[in-house]
């Protein structure tokens, strides 16, 4: 009898720990479309049994949270650039993550130095230029200033965090009052307004509106992977900035867990899984991106670009200025 009872509650114990093991989940706000997360989300689901919700929104994922407080329901903010992690991390609303195997898989200048933010992919931030225009030519971000592209330089808005990402790397190499006049002559140089996204400024080469542009690499391949865009794509020639000095200039998406994750132990599971080959595969594949983790290989489209020197500057040094860079882009009025 007794051996009876001490297997009924045997049972009743194993049926409690599968039931809080299905009950586990994590709840992501993310900036990045579901279509790049939920591939690596399906293979997590899969391997662990912890239900993964995704929130999805194109800003004010920040005020949100800082709303919502302690009883947020988000344990992870997925972002698509420096300056939205670093905005998270100055509001005070997130949390540190130690964890040697995030540590062992994204490199020490990929991340914040607390370890309250970490990259998962990279992005180039690249010159398009003119195949008929311009050519495959060795280019410094710096030589857009020069009065040899006139009138010939395509951009989108100065505020948008990928501009402000670049402008904020320069004050970090130059300082902020020689990115001033760079920036100033840049402008000068201006086809046109600033406007569009990165694909808009393919676009306008291949339409002779402009003969480079500054955009992410990826827009590129995607564009390329698209029979409609393809032959507007096949117009320019990416090229790497500043390959003989300091290197290309690059962004990042990153992850971060909240302050007051309700599912921290889960969501810590998910973020070394994100850093992992799998998922770090997933993203180099599917959108096209640079994986973190060294030894996970690029999509072949992105490798048959080449090998790039990129600048190793750490993130959060970039970071940093980028409330100068903001000042710079309204000092010199460079959307107007």
């Amino acid at each position: 009898m007794k051996s009876m009872i001490a297997i009924a509650v045997g049972m009743v114990s194993l049926a409690s720990s599968f039931a809080a093991l299905s009950a586990q989940e994590v709840n992501i706000y993310s900036y990045r479309q579901s279509f790049l997360i939920d591939p690596v989300v399906a293979h997590f689901e899969k391997e662990t049994g912890i239900n993964v919700n995704v929130v999805f929104a194109k800003k004010g994922l920040a005020e949100r949270l800082k709303r919502e407080g302690k009883y947020t329901k988000a344990d992870i903010v997925l972002t698509t650039d420096i300056s939205r992690l670093m905005e998270l991390k100055d509001k005070g609303l997130v949390a540190s993550v130690n964890s040697s195997i995030i540590e062992s898989n994204v490199p020490a200048h990929l991340r914040d130095p607390q370890d309250e933010w970490f990259a998962l992919t990279t992005r180039v931030r690249n010159i398009y230029a003119s195949k008929a225009r311009v050519g495959d030519v060795a280019i410094t971000y710096e030589d857009l200033a020069s009065e040899k592209y006139k009138g010939k330089i395509c951009t989108r808005s100065g505020k948008h965090p990928y501009t402000v990402a670049l402008v904020s790397s320069m004050i970090a190499h130059h300082g902020e009052k020689e990115t001033a006049t760079w920036l100033t002559k840049v402008k000068d140089n201006l086809a046109r307004k600033p406007q569009g996204n990165d694909r808009g400024q393919i676009k306008a080469i291949a339409a002779g509106q402009c003969d480079i542009s500054l955009g992410n690499s990826y827009y590129f391949g995607k564009m390329l992977t698209d029979d409609k865009q393809k032959a507007t794509a096949q117009a320019v020639n990416i090229l790497f900035p500043n390959q003989q000095n300091r290197g290309a200039h690059i962004n990042v998406s990153g992850m971060a867990l909240t302050k007051y994750a309700p599912n921290k132990a889960a969501a810590i599971k998910l973020m070394e899984y994100l850093t992992g080959d799998l998922a770090q595969g997933i993203y180099a594949k599917v959108n096209m991106e640079y994986p973190v983790k060294p030894s996970v290989e690029k999509s072949p489209l992105v490798a048959s670009w080449g090998d790039f020197k990129a600048d190793q500057l750490p993130m959060n040094d970039i970071a940093k200025h980028r409330k100068q860079a903001l000042k710079l882009l309204d000092q010199v009025k460079f959307d107007l």
